[in-house]
């Protein structure tokens, strides 16, 4: 068998649940099975919708700062109370793992190459200032 190079900025990876691995155009469709693995530079807060909130209900997600230097905010648990958003600081190399249901945002420090796993389904984006 031959193998290919998947060039990662291009492709979406699908990684099905039965251990089968699943490479093509972005966005691959692959229902509601396993993990999608992508890989992006950015340059603007444009490329990661820094102007918006992002949570996924079906599981957690991977993001990780391959190269560069990002900010990772989570929202309050608990709309309505006092506390702050909490900030991770990712740089080249680092990744942080994001609680099932919690709702998040990159901030580019620099332009810089981000990876995400997530699930397939169970997204969903909220514009920041929106009410909760």
């Amino acid at each position: 068998m031959t193998m290919t190079p998947i060039e990662l900025f291009v492709s979406g990876i699908h990684l099905h649940r039965g251990g089968r691995i699943h490479a093509g155009a972005r966005p691959v469709d692959a229902g509601r099975d396993g993990w999608h693995l992508k890989a992006f530079h950015a340059r603007t807060g444009a490329d990661v919708h820094a102007d918006h909130w992002r949570v996924n209900t079906e599981a957690e997600e991977i993001v990780s700062c391959i190269i560069g230097k990002i900010r990772l905010y989570l929202r309050p648990e608990w709309p309505g109370r006092q506390e702050e958003e909490e900030e991770i600081r990712l740089t080249a190399g680092t990744a942080a793992i994001v609680p099932r249901g919690r709702w998040h945002r990159i901030q580019l420090d620099i332009p810089s190459t981000i990876m995400t796993i997530t699930p397939p389904c169970g997204g969903r984006l909220e514009r920041r200032g929106d009410p909760l």
